[in-house]
């Protein structure tokens, strides 16, 4: 196909984009297929169709977006790996594909999925969700990513008073969504809240080249790939661990009793002539 054919059968393809699984993979699939001969030009009909989408289609295009970047980044730790694709010129071409273009254009992007007034207020939460994971995954920049959600940030709460003004009408109003395009809503932020949940526990894909054999440990310092991949698995387990607290207490003298072979219960003073000792001040 011709360069004109490959963006109309993408223009088709991304119009027809929903929430589930099959439909996003089928759209990253053929943007990839072609990002050699025309990824600029795919890239333009992404923008494009995200400024002019319906509200509900813009998100549908967010969350798309999330696995094309995910699946740029696996192509591109594929073909470091393979040796007949890991030529200076190719890997120099490839970069990291469409995830450079996400990356250059993101305010844009959040900007058409989130418009200003309330009509941007039912994509806010979904994109926050989507903004986090790239930041804590590192798929883009974490300071890029955090001075867009300093823009959201500021933008929400004259989102959330422009609401309480019914005679307002400066703004579009979500209710003037129909009745099927409300329940096809409900339906689709469903599948993308599941696929969410499926993917928190999805660590970073790791830039190293990958071999058959089994690397030794070793105290030699650990270089940039390998100590970003260590940072975030930190991290995460830093974000998910709870502060210290009575709790915790409790549950260290259970397993220091436990340790002991003793039931929990009260002290009981021995006798010195028996050669008892009292347990050990915890506290």
């Amino acid at each position: 196909m011709d360069p004109f054919e490959v963006r109309m059968q993408f223009l088709s393809l991304l119009r027809k984009l929903n929430a589930t699984q099959q439909s996003i993979q089928k759209v990253v699939s053929y943007a990839l297929k072609y990002f050699s001969r025309c990824g600029e030009d795919l890239w333009d009909c992404i923008v494009e169709e995200c400024q002019k989408g319906s509200i509900n289609h813009r998100i549908n295009i967010l969350y798309f977006l999330d696995s094309l970047c995910e699946t740029s980044l696996l192509a591109k730790s594929h073909s470091q790996v393979d040796p007949s694709t890991s030529t200076a010129s190719t890997t120099k071409s490839k970069g990291a594909f469409y995830v450079d273009f996400v990356a250059r254009d993101l305010e844009q992007i959040v900007e058409y999925v989130v418009p200003q007034g309330r009509q941007g207020l039912p994509n806010l939460t979904s994109t926050k969700q989507i903004l986090e994971s790239w930041r804590s995954k590192r798929v883009i920049d974490p300071q890029k990513v955090d001075d867009v959600m300093t823009i959201l940030d500021a933008r929400q709460p004259s989102l959330d008073t422009s609401g309480s003004n019914p005679t307002d009408s400066s703004a579009p109003s979500t209710s003037s969504l129909s009745r099927n395009d409300i329940f096809k809503r409900i339906e689709e932020d469903r599948e993308r809240h599941k696929r969410l949940r499926e993917r928190r526990w999805v660590q970073p894909v790791s830039q190293l080249p990958t071999t058959g054999t089994t690397s030794l440990a070793t105290f030699l310092p650990l270089t940039d790939a390998e100590e970003l991949t260590l940072d975030i698995e930190f991290e995460n387990e830093w974000d998910a661990t709870s502060d210290w607290n009575e709790d915790d207490v409790e549950a260290a003298l259970e397993e220091c009793e436990l340790a002991e072979g003793r039931r929990r219960k009260e002290p009981e003073i021995l006798d010195d002539d028996e050669g008892g000792e009292e347990p050990m001040d915890l506290s």
